[in-house]
């Protein structure tokens, strides 16, 4: 008997029907299904309302490898809400219900369990099998999908380099940038017509980083007059100042991704220090020292695992404790000898079906680089290399934001041709995907919203672009 026919059976026996007995029926199970839960809920033997479930739970566990839970129809909605948010650009909750109930139907139990099989050698997102997700998107390429119709808006309120650009946490127009100018500046794109809401003075040289907390209200920024500064991102006040404790410039900075107590330095005179925001104290064992100058920063999303590049072309790891502040050296991985680490960027997964911490790393040696991270203490492995131009200037990268169903993965770079590049890191071939031209200097900061609606990128003289995708 097959599995349908079984269930069906378990229904029609609990609910005293008998069970068709043709096949060609599975969108009606589904119905069936939904109502004998919704009455079950009603019968007062819950002896037998329990070991009906027990038995149907056995089933659908032997045809799917899931729970009840996860099948049921209070938690499914819930977590299709998720899904389409961030991966279905359009498609509402109810749409993407539709999606997935057709999809299962059409594909059987390979729409659930997802690709089988190890991933082809060298491959990074093994989406070739993943049919069911690429039905849920049609026929979209990943190149179309990062097709743009325009500039959106310029901003041209800095009078040097823009170093980094920033959306706020899924926020769709609150942008930060931070300026070699000695100052910052907040925009909104998104609502009414684009605008500076604060530009926020308290640096006395450049800008190198800044980093929004968690919960987008507060700014800590760096600069070379080796101050750190903590601002209000409402307000545009600085509510706290604090010197780098060895005098040097600071570099690159970050706020603790669990944590906006906690904040990580990297100066020039190659420490990575541990700052606690709420004091404004170093904690002991917070400190650590490397060959170079500390350049860029990041954490994994859990925040146990710290990466810190230096302009000798060398990267650290380092595991953090969360509860004292304390740094301890993980492992070392040497990119180039004497090419700078301009930008950090990690990724739990490359995308959703391929689950696997992976390290995206822009070097000055016309180099973009993705390492895979192969254990608990942040080593790293080289998984693909590509040639952009970048050589003297602090270049940023990042992975795009939706992990979508679509075969590929995006990367998109600034790079020294006055371009933004997209690239698909999943292409042995020709990764390019698509070429912004818009800017007049080299390209140094790129950053997406949350849903990829609205891309900036910023250069050497102090423009920043704001893209609009198609």
């Amino acid at each position: 008997m097959a599995w349908w026919q079984q269930v069906l059976a378990v229904d029609a026996k609990f609910n005293n029907h008998r069970a068709p007995a043709t096949p060609g029926f599975k969108t009606l199970y589904i119905r069936r299904r939904s109502q004998l839960l919704r009455d079950s809920a009603r019968e007062e033997d819950n002896g037998g309302v329990r070991n009906y479930l027990r038995v149907r739970l056995a089933l659908l566990q032997q045809r799917y490898c899931v729970t009840l839970d996860q099948l049921s129809l209070k938690s499914r909605p819930a977590s299709l809400r998720s899904v389409s948010r961030l991966t279905v650009e359009g498609d509402s909750p109810r749409c993407m219900s539709r999606n997935m109930s057709v999809t299962m139907s059409q594909t059987g139990s390979q729409g659930i369990e997802g690709p089988q099989g190890p991933p082809p050698a060298g491959s990074v997102v093994p989406t070739q099998r993943a049919e069911a997700s690429k039905a849920i998107v049609g026929g979209t390429s990943i190149g179309e999908n990062y097709a743009f119709s325009g500039v959106h808006h310029i901003f041209d309120q800095h009078a040097d380099s823009v170093t980094m650009v920033k959306f706020a946490h899924n926020d769709l127009g609150l942008l930060a940038c931070s300026s070699l100018d000695s100052t910052l500046s907040v925009c909104q794109v998104s609502e009414g017509e684009p605008r500076v809401l604060h530009t926020l003075r308290h640096h006395t040289a450049g800008v190198t980083g800044f980093d929004w907390s968690s919960t987008n209200d507060l700014l800590l920024s760096c600069g070379e007059d080796g101050a750190i500064c903590l601002w209000s991102s409402s307000t545009g006040q600085c509510l706290r100042t604090v010197s780098d404790q060895a005098g040097g410039q600071v570099l690159s900075c970050l706020f603790h991704p669990l944590n906006s107590n906690w904040a990580v330095l990297g100066n020039s005179r190659g420490l990575v220090q541990v700052l606690n925001i709420s004091t404004g104290h170093y904690p002991k064992g917070g400190t650590s020292k490397v060959a170079g100058q500390v350049t860029a920063l990041t954490f994994d999303s859990s925040g146990k695992t710290l990466w810190a590049g230096d302009d000798k072309g060398i990267i650290i790891s380092f595991l953090f404790d969360l509860g004292s502040g304390g740094l301890r050296k993980g492992k070392r991985c040497v990119v180039s000898e004497g090419a700078a680490i301009t930008s950090l960027s990690a990724r739990t997964w490359a995308s959703r079906e391929a689950p696997n911490p992976t390290l995206l790393v822009s070097a000055a040696c016309n180099t973009l680089l993705l390492y895979r991270v192969v254990d608990k203490e942040g080593g790293l492995r080289l998984k693909r290399n590509f040639s952009i131009s970048h050589v003297y200037q602090p270049v940023r990268s990042t992975f795009c934001p939706l992990m979508s169903f679509r075969q590929g993965a995006c990367v998109v770079s600034g790079c020294e041709d006055c371009s933004v590049w997209f690239l698909d890191v999943e292409r042995d071939t020709r990764p390019l995907i698509n070429r912004l031209q818009g800017h007049a200097a080299p390209v140094l900061g790129v950053t997406f919203n949350y849903d990829e609606s609205l891309l900036a990128t910023s250069d050497a003289t102090g423009l920043v672009i704001v893209w609009k995708r198609q």
